[in-house]
């Protein structure tokens, strides 16, 4: 026995699952996924305006296109992520996401061009698809069935809190110093700290995965391989297919928060202070209530939450388009944290209630896919609006949709979550 420690065979302790059982290792990933919000959350409240004043991009579709190429980028490598995962090791890809993460700010800062603003933002999403897929999926294998729902909330929380620190942070320094380079600083040190955490203390979690599969009698493992979990995902299982299409629209609004919202107060005379405020309010309301919602999606089912939050968003944003007061945005987008924080952690865990253990990463891949997808539509789709029809249509449209989608949810997706699970046990 004491040989197979020494030569670091893990102990028993250290096959338990649950957050007690693991607590350093999910303390570890918590703080790399503060650092994975980071990097994006810089750009939040910097980027479309550094599109307009430095850049020259008068066009709002072309303001935000650093967020389709970000999306895109993010989406494939969600899709990639998790059969990655599975032929590497968890901890492997989430290494190789640090690494190509670390030129993003040193592109913004020398770019002398918008088109390499453009090509960082590619790489940006890569490092957001590989990285933040991983520490979901890592937290996932830690932790069990039971706690999925508190897991991924704290998970998500710990992302979003530092979505809105950096966003807000990055809108003081570049109001104090300029736009560049000084609110990229930051981002030198959030790539270099999650790579050293993620190569020097990050144990890897497949034999965790292992564990819950033999402990929990999951039946034997369907066909695995991306083609048949995108079509269960996709179109097969109606209630993964739920899922996708609702946090598809999720982001689609987060995109429309990210492009839109900035140069839509900006329109009606916001400075750039006030401007940050608005974009760390957002993140920071959806981060932090996320401590409480997928607590609570444990408690309650993932079905009322996710509903719900997609209602109250909707609300939410087309309270936003049909203001001109500051007082009443902050309201809104407070609100509209809400309505994600709602949603985020249920749909996460909502596709992990569904699916076999092993198959469990590729299809949040797939998931996660659908959903970085809508950040694409929401930047793209509300640009051209904007451009063509004004903010205000914009905006109304994106908030019709978001209502849509929660009544499409209503329809597709079954209870699931450990309350679902402890009543068809008793039935």
């Amino acid at each position: 026995m004491a040989a197979a420690r020494a030569l670091g065979a893990p102990t028993a302790r250290q096959k338990q699952l649950g957050l007690s059982a693991n607590w350093r290792q999910f303390t570890l990933l918590v703080a790399t996924s503060a650092f994975v919000g980071g990097m994006v959350g810089l750009e939040r409240s910097v980027l479309p305006v550094l599109a307009r004043d430095e850049f020259g991009v008068a066009s709002k579709t072309a303001a935000v296109s650093f967020i389709a190429s970000f999306g895109l980028a993010k989406a494939l490598a969600n899709l990639a992520a998790g059969p990655l995962s599975e032929r590497l090791s968890r901890r492997a890809v989430l290494i190789a996401g640090w690494i190509i993460g670390l030129p993003v700010p040193f592109l913004i800062i020398w770019a002398p061009a918008w088109g390499w603003v453009i090509g960082a933002n590619l790489l940006l999403g890569l490092n957001q698809g590989l990285c933040w897929s991983m520490t979901v999926n890592m937290k996932i294998d830690l932790a069990g069935p039971q706690r999925r729902g508190l897991v991924l909330g704290l998970n998500e929380a710990a992302g979003y809190l530092a979505v809105a620190a950096a966003a807000f942070a990055a809108g003081i320094i570049a109001a104090a110093h300029g736009l560049r380079p000084e609110p990229w600083y930051l981002g030198i040190a959030f790539a270099a700290g999650g790579l050293a955490l993620s190569v020097l203390l990050v144990r890897d979690t497949a034999p965790f995965v292992r564990i819950e599969s033999a402990r929990t009698g999951a039946p034997a493992l369907p066909d695995t391989s991306l083609a048949a979990s995108f079509a269960r995902g996709t179109w097969r299982d109606p209630h993964l297919a739920g899922v996708s299409q609702a946090g598809f629209v999720n982001n689609l609004n987060d995109g429309l928060a990210w492009g839109i919202f900035p140069l839509f107060f900006a329109s009606h005379g916001a400075s750039l202070q006030r401007i940050a405020v608005l974009a760390a309010l957002y993140p920071v309301t959806w981060g932090g209530l996320q401590l409480v919602t997928g607590w609570l999606s444990d408690q309650l089912g993932r079905k009322p939450m996710i509903v719900g939050g997609m209602l109250v968003q909707a609300a939410a944003i087309a309270a936003v388009g049909a203001s001109r007061e500051f007082a009443v945005w902050a309201v809104a987008l407070a609100l509209l944290g809400l309505g994600t924080a709602m949603c985020y952690p249920a749909l996460l865990a909502a596709t992990g209630d569904a699916v076999h253990p092993g198959e469990r990463a590729t299809a949040l891949g797939v998931y996660r896919f659908w959903r970085d997808g809508g950040a694409i539509a929401g930047a793209l789709a509300a640009g051209a609006l904007a451009d063509v029809f004004g903010f205000d249509a914009a905006i109304q449209s994106v908030a019709a949709l978001t209502a849509a989608s929660g009544i499409v949810a209503v329809m597709m997706l079954r209870p699931t979550g450990p309350t679902a699970m402890a009543t068809e046990v008793s039935a």
